[in-house]
């Protein structure tokens, strides 16, 4: 793969603060036995999941993502009316359309902020990330929220136990802001789609291919459809390629990283990738035996992982990567400072 020469940005962007959030209630592996043919040993050997947090009845991606954003402005001390804009990344919004960000406008109060939605699955964060710090670094906003949400419960089917036993539902938000210093924050990243990917992990229903009918919901159209084997072939070899790719860039090797901080779909998946950069177990945060795979969530709450276990300190360089449905696929290099 080609190495150009990463982005010039005239003022640099840095996660200024961090919150998250996860409904209370509680799925774990025995009460997957239940519901499906499965076991606490299958899937934790496959996985490493043991448990993820699901939603009530009537609570909504908007509901989690706002919970995220209020926790991440309180440990700012940041008003709701000081925010610019707000980009949610999910692919579960509350409904097709207004989008989440504006009901999480609404929620918060923000009442100056614009926003919209990014769809980009387990890649969601990073890509809205980037997107949130380029609204910084062209000096057009100040105060940036960038929220990862998803109810993956909502579109799960509980009969297919190639897909339910590995998500959860959970939020997490940063707020970006301007940095005074061009040797932190965020620094690069690096991002591919390869579309033909698009098969093997989809929601095939609901959209305007497939709109809504008593056929889609009689063939569970609107629930996760996953080839399991492609998708795990695939994210094993690009999260390593995508994360080697922005480390390459910026002269950086592994072993420099104080943390790495990967997309939590599987743990096969994280500690195959942290082999091939060469960093210890101790440096990865793993926390997917606790919430599973929250989609656009898992960076995020990964990060609070790595603040409330004192494994992400200031000054710290710290690597992002995942893959998602698309295919999607991103890394990113900076510098936290926090």
């Amino acid at each position: 793969m080609s190495l150009e020469l990463k982005p010039h940005v005239s003022v640099r962007a840095k996660i200024s603060s961090l919150g998250t959030y996860v409904p209370p209630r509680l799925l774990t592996n025995a009460d997957l036995e239940k519901m499906v043919e499965t076991s606490d040993q299958w899937i934790v050997e496959r996985t490493g999941i043991r448990e993820r947090h699901v939603v009530d009845k009537g609570i909504a991606t908007s509901d989690l993502a706002a919970e995220a954003a209020k926790r991440c402005l309180e440990a700012r001390g940041v008003s709701p009316d000081e925010v610019d804009a707000i980009i949610v990344a999910t692919v579960t919004p509350d409904m097709m359309f207004p989008a989440t960000a504006c009901l999480v406008q609404s929620k918060l109060g923000a009442r100056g902020a614009w926003g919209f939605d990014l769809s980009a699955a387990c890649s969601g964060f990073p890509y809205a990330l980037q997107v949130g710090a380029k609204l910084v670094e062209s000096g057009a906003h100040k105060k940036v929220l960038v929220i990862g949400a998803d109810t993956m419960s909502s579109i799960l089917d509980y009969t297919d136990r190639t897909t339910c036993i590995l998500f959860g539902d959970g939020a997490g938000a940063v707020l970006i802001e301007p940095c005074e210093s061009d040797e932190v924050g965020l620094i690069d990243f690096w991002h591919e789609v390869d579309g033909a990917g698009g098969v093997s992990l989809n929601m095939p229903g609901g959209g305007s291919l497939h709109p809504s009918s008593h056929e889609t919901i009689d063939q569970k159209m609107h629930y996760v459809h996953q080839d399991g084997q492609a998708v795990y072939k695939f994210a094993v070899r690009k999260m390593a390629e995508a994360a080697e790719a922005v480390l390459t860039r910026n002269n950086v090797k592994g072993e420099e990283l104080g943390c790495f901080i990967p997309h939590q779909a599987n743990k096969r998946i994280i500690l195959s990738t942290a082999e091939r950069l060469g960093m210890p177990e101790d440096r990865v945060i793993i926390n997917i035996d606790r919430y599973g795979n929250t989609t656009a969530g898992t960076i995020p709450l990964a990060m609070g992982t790595a603040v409330e276990e004192k494994r992400l300190k200031k000054g710290d360089l710290v690597l992002l990567a995942s893959v998602g449905a698309g295919f999607t696929v991103a890394s990113t290099l900076l510098r936290w400072e926090i």
